[in-house]
C-alpha cells in the first residue's frame, strides 16, 4: 500500500512516518486485505493536532476519518482507530453482498465539475449571466452497485450523496442523507403508481 503522509505547517518526522504506516497498515489488513493507496494529513487546530485520514480500497470506496488530539500520536491513533471502525462495518455489510457478487465492480467514467458560488449580497440579486463559472473539472466514475453498496459507501465517505448505476435495471440513481437522519433513495425506473 503506497502512504502519503502530509503536514501543514508540520514537521514530520521519521518516527512519526513509521508509526503512521504501522497503525494504518495493520488497521487496512485486517478488514480489507489491501488497500490501493492512503493519505494522511497531520495539521495544527488551535492548541491540538488533528489528523485527517483517507484509504483508496481496491473496491473502489473511500474510508474516510478524521481526528484531533493535543498530541500528534494520539491525534493519529484516534485517526487510525476510526477507520479501523469503518472498515470493520463495511466489512460486516459485505459478506453477503460480497458472495453473491462473482465479478469487480463495473464503472462508467463522467466529469464532474465544480462551479462558482455566485458572491452576491443579496439574495434578491440575480447573476450577470446565467452560464455558470467552472473553477474545476475532474473526473469520476460512477459504479454499477445495489442501493445497499450505495448507501454503504455514501457513508463510507461522508458525502451527503451519491450517484451510482442501480445494479438491478442498470438506471441513474441517487442516495442522500435527508435533514432528519434518513437516508432517501431516488430512482426513476421504478415510479410509484398514480405519481407519474
Amino acid at each position: 500500500m503506497q502512504i502519503q503522509i502530509n503536514g501543514k505547517q508540520i514537521d514530520i518526522g521519521d518516527a512519526l512516518r513509521v508509526h503512521v504506516e504501522e497503525r494504518l497498515v495493520g488497521a487496512v489488513d485486517k478488514y480489507a486485505g489491501r488497500a490501493v493507496n492512503s493519505q494522511v494529513t497531520f495539521s495544527r487546530d488551535g492548541h491540538s493536532f488533528r489528523c485527517d485520514a483517507l484509504v483508496h480500497l481496491p473496491t473502489g470506496l473511500v474510508a474516510q476519518a478524521s481526528a484531533a488530539a493535543p498530541e500528534i500520536y494520539a491525534a493519529c491513533d484516534a485517526c487510525v482507530e476510526r477507520i479501523d471502525k469503518q472498515l470493520r462495518r463495511y466489512k460486516r455489510r459485505l459478506k453477503d453482498h460480497h458472495a453473491a457478487r462473482g465479478e469487480p465492480i463495473e464503472a462508467s467514467p463522467a466529469s464532474a465539475y465544480v462551479i462558482a458560488a455566485h458572491e452576491g449580497d443579496d439574495e434578491a440579486s440575480e447573476p450577470p449571466s446565467l452560464d455558470p463559472v467552472i473553477v474545476a473539472e475532474m473526473r469520476m466514475d460512477i459504479q454499477k452497485i445495489s442501493v445497499g453498496e450505495a448507501v454503504m459507501q455514501m457513508e463510507l465517505a461522508h458525502a451527503p450523496f451519491l450517484m451510482f448505476r442501480n445494479q438491478r435495471h442498470g438506471g441513474l440513481n441517487v442516495v442522500y442523507r435527508r435533514e432528519d437522519g434518513n437516508i432517501g433513495w431516488v430512482d426513476p425506473e421504478n415510479l410509484v403508481d398514480g405519481a407519474a
